[in-house]
Formats: structure tokens, sequence, C-alpha cells
């Protein structure tokens, strides 16, 4: 593999390992307003997002770098005071999670490739479980949204302000 290579996967999994650190802090708060009758599901996403960001600070270091740390804490895009709210937070959170995996598989080759497909479709099937709904090339038509915009940058998960 190329040098030039290594960067662009070093910098998609360096996001990806932003937005996972962000994920699990969002499902924090999902875990801490969900109605009783769903918080076996938020409990599964968080471990699931744990286990993805460890699984990135391995490969984030296998290619020489010193993965990104936490945030203390990360703005939510909106109030959630209640467990209709974590629902849409847990939701946002699968769809912000699925548009850093698809930069990820765009930029990676092989195992990496495969790793960051699964948890794209893994993104995915939980943004459908948690919204109800779903869309054709989930991570796509978002993303072809914020980089078509120049003052957006590609990845919010490593925005100044870090977002859930």
């Amino acid at each position: 593999m190329s040098d030039e290579q290594d960067k662009r996967e070093l910098t998609a999994l360096q996001a990806a390992l932003a937005a996972e650190h962000a994920a699990v802090y969002g499902y924090g708060v999902v875990g801490g307003r969900i109605r009783e009758g769903r918080r076996t599901e938020a409990k599964a996403a968080y471990d699931a997002h744990r286990a993805r960001r460890d699984t990135l600070v391995r490969a984030v270091r296998d290619l020489g770098g010193k993965p990104v740390a936490a945030a203390a804490g990360y703005a939510l895009p909106f109030p959630v005071p209640d467990s209709e709210a974590a629902v849409r937070l847990a939701g946002e959170l699968e769809e912000r999670v699925a548009g850093v995996y698809s930069d990820l598989v765009r930029a990676t080759v092989d195992g990496r490739r495969a790793m960051a497909a699964e948890a794209l479709r893994e993104a995915a099937v939980r943004a459908v479980r948690w919204r109800g709904e779903s869309v054709a090339f989930p991570g796509l038509a978002e993303r072809a949204a914020t980089t078509s915009n120049t003052s957006a940058s590609p990845t919010s998960a490593t925005s100044a302000t870090p977002t859930a």
C-alpha cells in the first residue's frame, strides 16, 4: 500500500473514530431518557459503538497514528427531554455514523473496507429500527449534501464543536 493510501485511510479511520466517540456519548444520553421498552435496544447499540470504537483505535495504531481522543462533552443536535426525543437522537446518531462509514468504505481497501461496509450496514439497520423508515443509500445522500456545501466540513464529528 502506498503512503498516500495510508494517509487517506488514516484520515478516514480517525473521522470514524471521532464519530464513534460521539455516538457512545450520545447513547449515554439516549439511555438516560429512553422508555423501559427500548432500553435493551439502546444498550445493544451503545455496546456495538464501544466495540467499533475499540476496533478503530487498533486500526489507527496499526497505521502508525495516534487515535483521536474523545471530547469531554458533545453538543447534541436538539434537546432530549424525553423518550421520544431520545429515539430521534438514536436515529440521528446512526445516520451520522453511517455517513462517516461510507467515507471509510471509499478510503479503504481489503479487510478495512469490509469492516467499514459491515459497520455502515449495521448503522443503517439501527437507523431504520429507530426511525421506522429507511433511505435508498444510507450515508450517501447526506454526504453529498455536506460535501457540496463549502462551509461545512465533510465530517461533522471532527468539527471544532463536536456533536453527538
